[in-house]
């Protein structure tokens, strides 16, 4: 099963021109809104999921965004970013989440409330380790639809479902399953396409504090968190927030900052349900 994973990930098509003009951009000191209306114009599918979220529940914005220039404003530069490169990887796995019992729509809301949860949370710590956090919070469970797409193959579908219905710990299921965990499958996608040293490090150490990098710590430990709270399968679950409590505290992170952010976001998303 781990060679037939090495050759998936070897295999994979390169990205769209659109992600790397998206990396790019995000270097640039001082950009405007403007140039990167312009290059998300560029795909009709960007512009249609950075609509939809912004839309979405998890924001409850008091009239209709229907304009890519008012999206980005409202959600700011950076989160837009990552729902644009989130769109297209996506769009390039050509896969599906069968093999979970989810919705490539389940997958998309998980990944917006993760980097909501870095927006709300973290920017109340470090401003500037927010923005180095928001696209690998979004991308952290991309593996997922390799990890699918395997175990679909080998048809083995429903054992995987009820590994996942058993175990609390999806990451244990997909170690049993495939041999490597969603973060060390998404970190190797990401080395394969040439991606950021930063979220291959931050994604690829989730899981394995032991052997991370010291100057990767806190963003692992922050990533392993909000990967808990997203769980695909159930989101923002109070068992979720408990096993996240206690890392929080593991962790020697400020828990009052917390539990203010996560309560203010069950409550927006209460209020606009």
């Amino acid at each position: 099963m781990k060679k037939k994973l090495v050759q998936k990930i070897d295999s994979l098509p390169p990205l769209p021109g659109s992600i790397i003009e998206l990396d790019d951009f995000k270097k640039i000191k001082n950009s405007t809104p403007e140039k990167l209306v312009k290059i998300i114009e560029q795909d009709p599918l960007m512009v249609t999921t950075i609509l939809r979220v912004a839309n979405s529940s998890m924001f409850g914005f008091r009239s209709k965004v229907d304009t890519l220039s008012r999206a980005i404003h409202l959600l700011g530069m950076n989160f837009t970013i990552s729902v644009a490169m989130g769109t297209l990887i996506q769009d390039t796995l050509k896969s599906n989440l069968c093999a979970y019992a989810v919705t490539t729509d389940d997958f998309m809301f998980s990944s917006a409330l993760a980097s909501k949860i870095v927006n709300t949370w973290i920017s109340s710590i470090d401003f500037d380790l927010k923005d180095e956090l928001l696209l690998p919070a979004f991308l952290q469970e991309t593996g997922k639809f390799v990890i699918s797409e395997v175990i679909q193959e080998n048809k083995q579908t429903e054992e995987f479902l009820d590994c996942l219905n058993k175990n609390d710990d999806m990451t244990l299921c997909e170690e049993e399953f495939v041999g490597y965990s969603c973060a060390r499958i998404t970190a190797n996608i990401f080395k394969n396409w040439s991606l950021g040293h930063n979220l291959v490090f931050s994604i690829g150490f989730v899981g394995d504090l032991k052997n991370c990098p010291k100057e990767f710590i806190k963003k692992v430990q922050i990533l392993e968190i909000i990967k808990i709270l997203t769980n695909i399968r159930e989101p923002l679950s109070h068992k979720a927030i408990e096993k996240a409590v206690e890392k929080v505290i593991e962790y020697k992170l400020d828990l009052e900052h917390f539990v203010n952010a996560i309560d203010a976001i069950k409550e927006e998303l209460g209020k606009n349900s």
